[in-house]
């Protein structure tokens, strides 16, 4: 039978525990992976038994956020979390590390100075570290770990494109598959296709090589009560020539159509050959035959690929 041992959270410094304090906790994962909530969860519960212990203290709120953006502007749980700052709700704020409160560092030195004009502390509980302290020394090295925090996401950034480029190059196909009409993935991770799904880029096609324009596709498709992925009555003509242009309807698989350009913001933006791309053949099972998903794209003025090539 396993043994559970509670380890508690450190204790703040007796400048910061002995006052009178509104405090706001704010806790932070990356990633949506159950371990992580559970760490996300022990944050808080932590910290609410640190304030609740505390009688000079009282809480101002606990914010945990599920969000892998950089920049703190990007998450909504810091959004608010300052925006009580700035109403006057909140006197110290604690948080598990400095990677977890920004991995920009100007962004990271910025916000730490907008709080401090506020006379709002921040106390980095692994860094043991309190914001407000004028200490030269502790400021370069509250500078130095957000540094180390912006490189470590800069490697991770580099190390997801390169994992992509590597995984498509061993004819491995990455599809955002919940919201891709026609396909699913079986428990391997492979493609399968959705028949009723399937039936509705089928008649996309057909309409298309009739003659129709996506305008009219809308309209056939409104007309008619077909839903689309996410169930909506509406379709956009963007989405219709989305579906006539994917090769993967015709069992293909093209890599690294958009990437990300720069790790501070975290934004798409679309490959134009900046990034290498890897095209796969026969990939998995095609709705559309090849020979009109090609004289698709010959309708819609052709395609051009830089492409790797891959065949299954």
């Amino acid at each position: 039978m396993n043994t559970v041992i509670e380890i508690p959270a450190r204790e703040v410094p007796a400048t910061l525990a002995e006052q009178k304090l509104r405090v706001a906790v704010y806790c932070r994962v990356s990633t949506k992976y159950e371990q992580q909530l559970s760490s996300l969860e022990n944050q808080a519960n932590a910290y609410q038994n640190m304030i609740s212990q505390n009688t000079n203290w009282t809480l101002a709120g606990i914010y945990q956020e599920q969000e892998s953006a950089t920049n703190l502007t990007d998450r909504k749980e810091f959004s608010k979390i300052f925006d009580k700052c700035r109403n006057g709700g909140v006197d110290l704020i604690l948080i598990k590390s400095i990677s977890r409160f920004g991995r920009n560092i100007l962004d990271t030195l910025r916000t730490l100075q907008e709080l401090k004009t506020m006379n709002i502390a921040v106390y980095f509980e692994t860094e043991r570290l309190n914001s407000m302290n004028t200490d030269l020394n502790i400021q370069r090295i509250i500078t130095i770990c957000a540094a180390v925090a912006q490189e470590e996401s800069y490697e991770k950034s580099e190390s997801i494109k390169w994992g992509i480029k590597a995984s498509a190059s061993q004819g491995n196909v990455k599809l955002n598959y919940t919201n891709f009409l026609g396909y699913t993935k079986d428990t391997d991770g492979n493609l399968i296709v959705v028949p009723e799904e399937a039936e509705v880029v089928k008649l996309i096609y057909s309409l298309y090589l009739d003659g129709c324009g996506c305008r009219k596709i809308k309209k056939h498709l409104e007309s008619n009560g077909i839903k689309t992925i996410t169930r909506k009555a509406i379709w956009s003509t963007s989405t219709i020539d989305r579906i006539l242009s994917n090769e993967k309807y015709c069992g293909d698989s093209l890599s690294q159509k958009t990437y990300v350009k720069d790790f501070l913001d975290g934004k798409q933006v679309k490959n134009t050959g900046e990034l290498e791309q890897v095209y796969i053949r026969n990939s998995h099972e095609a709705i559309i035959d090849r020979d009109d998903w090609n004289a698709a794209q010959r309708l819609k003025g052709g395609v051009k690929i830089r492409t790797h090539c891959v065949s299954n």
